[in-house]
């Protein structure tokens, strides 16, 4: 197991050149959460979009040693009960090895702090399974609470 700390993980937003990184993540994540195989063309074309486009949010990058360790995604949702946009937390995966060890706390103290600069920013909202007491516990951990809405779809 590698050992790393909160003190020598770097955050940043990421670049073109991270988009196999994302990718991979994105795909090992949706493997091991829902058991999901994804079309790795169809991950890597929308790990592309994001980062080719504004609108569509921004991938943030978690470093150790120059080596990609963790990710995740934020898109934007409009309130316009409040007149600010919601930050939304997705497509959160930290490599296996790196797990306990702050990655994740880095990547949301990062985004905390932008969001909280950013001026037009109310919040930040993700969805979590309701099985996942880990996840859960960072979160709260972390300042986030429950909310009294569950989610509903419709995927085609």
């Amino acid at each position: 197991m590698t050992s790393a700390s909160t003190e020598n993980i770097g955050v940043r937003r990421a670049l073109q050149i991270d988009a196999e990184h994302i990718s991979d993540f994105n795909i090992a994540m949706a493997l091991e959460t829902e058991g999901k195989p994804l079309d790795s063309e169809t991950v890597r074309g929308g790990v592309r979009a994001v980062l080719s486009r504004n609108d569509l949010g921004f991938y943030v990058v978690a470093e150790h040693r120059d080596k990609p360790v963790g990710q995740l995604l934020i898109t934007y949702e409009w309130s316009d009960w409040r007149n600010a946009f919601f930050w939304w937390i997705q497509s959160v995966y930290v490599a296996p090895e790196y797990r306990h060890q702050g990655v994740y706390k880095a990547l949301h103290e990062y985004v905390s702090k932008a969001a909280g600069s950013q001026g037009d920013v109310c919040g930040i909202r993700l969805y979590v399974d309701k099985d996942n007491k880990i996840a859960q516990g960072v979160y709260a951990r972390l300042g986030m609470s429950e909310t009294n809405y569950d989610m509903y779809e419709i995927e085609f």
